[in-house]
Formats: structure tokens, sequence, C-alpha cells
């Protein structure tokens, strides 16, 4: 920012890419952005995401402010191709889809769905594309998502009322039950009722239902520690999580990230980290050479790494999403079973950074990019 402070959107990008680990920073550049041009409105979109994030109760009436009147927005369109509105929630929560819809063959017109007024007439369009991913977060931006598919009359990628279903406790319910699939047993809980958290065994997992990466999201070892983790979370309910234990032979932990696509199971990445928290922008997989190695041998030979209980295991769990685009993050038993932390579209597909050390990873992402381009290619194929 040394060369451009005064510019908004390279604050509003700024913040964008801080809101989830630095939501302070984020903060100030959406401010310094505001103070440039104080009716910016991506600048107060991610202000108020951020104070809804905080547990601010004007928040919602500040995106309604700002969404009023700009709830759909006509994204850059550089040729000839089908109309596609994409729909989104206010709060965020929205699957990432620069990298499969390609603004060269579709025009793109992104509806705020939470906020949309629905006597303002969408472009004609051969297709719809949700990309609420979120359910625990975005119940009625994804409500008013279905309203707004079902008066289109066109196919729908990732239907609103299946990604509703695919919310932390509604997943443990109906997929626990699956050959091969581990799910953490959960109590939502108040603050005030924190020492019911323990009848889950120790340790345990607390964590703030709206929020990912790792955010608000605790280990509690003994009862001791129950009531102080508590009060380090957003006020609110909060979820509680039996410990799912992810450490293979060496002590350390692996989440695996596998996609559900238009029907196929690929693999994207395993993150190995010696914490019980591991996200791959966290993990030591820079700095281990062995780690990518075993990275490697997942991403060419997912089958035989995981084995063949917790792939008919992934296949179940596809079928029973029933999502067009979706992911599941998980690790290994020690009896072979899947051990089950997520499963739902909020998955992104990251490409891999420019270094040569990750040149063995760019097949798999491609390979999930070209499968999501097939699955919008397909259905507006079919719409035709």
């Amino acid at each position: 920012m040394r060369l451009a402070p005064a510019n908004a959107v390279a604050r509003v990008g700024l913040g964008r890419s801080l809101h989830e680990d630095a939501p302070g920073e984020a903060e100030s550049h959406y401010r310094a952005a505001l103070a440039v041009d104080g009716d910016f409105a991506p600048a107060h979109q991610g202000l108020a995401r951020l104070l809804a994030d905080a547990g601010d109760a004007a928040a919602r009436e500040h995106l309604r402010r700002v969404f009023a009147g700009r709830a759909v927005e006509r994204r850059r369109f550089r040729g000839k191709g089908a109309g596609v509105p994409l729909l989104v929630a206010a709060r965020g929560g929205n699957i990432p889809t620069r990298h499969w819809i390609d603004d060269r063959a579709y025009a793109v017109t992104a509806v705020c769905a939470d906020f949309y007024d629905d006597t303002v007439p969408l472009p004609e369009c051969a297709l719809a594309v949700n990309a609420i991913g979120d359910a625990d977060l975005c119940g009625a931006a994804l409500g008013a998502a279905e309203r707004i598919v079902a008066g289109l009359g066109v196919p729908v990628v990732n239907r609103p009322e299946r990604v509703q279903a695919t919310g932390r406790e509604a997943n443990a319910s109906r997929l626990g039950d699956i050959p091969g699939v581990v799910v953490p047993r959960m109590l939502r809980l108040r603050r005030e009722g924190i020492g019911r958290a323990a009848a889950l065994g120790f340790p345990l997992l607390l964590r703030a239902p709206r929020f990912h990466t790792g955010r608000h999201f605790l280990r509690v070892d003994s009862d001791a520690g129950l009531e102080a983790a508590a009060a380090d979370l957003p006020a609110g309910e909060v979820l509680a999580l039996s410990w799912l234990d992810a450490r293979g032979a060496d002590g350390m932990s692996r989440k695996y990230r596998a996609m559900l696509i238009g029907g196929e199971v690929l693999p994207l990445h395993l993150a190995i980290g010696a914490g019980w928290k591991v996200h791959y922008f966290s993990a030591a997989m820079a700095r281990r050479v062995e780690f990518r190695e075993e990275e490697r041998r997942f991403l060419q030979d997912m089958a035989g790494v995981v084995g063949v209980r917790a792939m008919a295991a992934l296949r179940e769990i596809g079928l029973r999403l029933g999502l067009d685009y979706a992911g599941v993050d998980f690790a290994l038993g020690k009896d072979g079973s899947l051990l089950l932390f997520e499963a739902n579209a909020t998955m992104v597909i990251n490409p891999p950074g420019a270094e040569a050390m990750w040149d063995y990873r760019r097949g798999a992402a491609g390979r999930a990019l070209a499968a999501a381009r097939r699955v919008v290619e397909a259905r507006v194929k079919a719409a035709a």
C-alpha cells in the first residue's frame, strides 16, 4: 500500500485477503477505502461482514443499507455466451468461482440473494449457479436463493435446498451411519451451560458455528478449561465436538481434502502439521520434502493411499449430499475408517503457487477445476 495508499479498490482487495486471518488489519483497510470514497459499496460490504462476524447486532442493518439497490451486479464479460445468474450471500460463505466460470464464455450476473428485490428482473439465462456454500452461516440467503431459482425455471448447479442440509450437525446426523465413516458427537450450547460439554469427554473442541479456517476454534483438555475457553469465543451459541484423533504413527496430524464434482471423487490436497488444527496454509508442507512426497502419492493414487473402505465412504457421502460441487475434509482412522471433519460446498480449489516445489499439485487442481467447468458446460448444453 506504500505505492497507492489512496486506492480504494486496492484497499478493499487487501482487506478481503486479510478478512479471515487478520480481521483487525482488514477493518483498517476497509475504513481507509471509505476515507477515500465514502460511498464505495465493496468497502461498506466488507466492513459490514466483519461486524457481523464479530456479533455486532447492527451489522445486518448495515448490510441492508449497503445492498439496497445494489443486490444485482453484472460482472465483466469478455465474449459471447450464455447468461448465468450467480447467487451469493451478503454475509460471505460463498464459493469462489472465478477459476471455473469463465467470463469469456458466460455473462455472469451476481445476485445477492438475501437482499434481492424480486421486482427487479434478471437477465435472460440458461443456467443458475448457487455459489452460497455455508449452511450454518447463510440459512436466510439459501432460503431466498431457493425462491429465486424456482422463479427462473432453468437448470441449477448446487440446488440451494441441498446446500441447506449440509450444516455440521445435520451432516453428523445423516452421514454418521455410512459404513466406514466416523463423525464427532456434537452439542450446541449457550455459554452459561458450557459445563455440559464435559459429557463428550476430553479432549474436546469448542467452536463458534459461523467461522472457518480455524478462527474461534479451540481445544479444551480438561473440565477446568471450559469456562475460560468459552469466554474467548464470540457471543452466542457454542458448538462442542468430540475430538477425532487425526495423528499418524509419527505423531503428526493429517487432513485430506477430496472434491465431489459432477459425480467424480477427486483428490485435492493433503495437509500435514504438528498441531491438532491443520490447514494447508499453516501446515508444514513447504518446509518438509517428505510431507510433499506423501501428498504427491495421495494425489496420484488416492484409492491406494486411503484404502477401499474410505473410498467407498467418500462415494456414498457424495450420493447423500446430492451436490454438483462439494468437498470433504477428513482424516484416516487407524482401522482405515474415514474421520469426517466437513462435507459441504464451501471447499475452495486454490491453484498452487508458482514455485517449482508445487508442480506435483498442478494436475490435481487442474482436474478438479476442469470437472467444475464440465458441470457448467453440460447444464448449459442440456438447456439449449
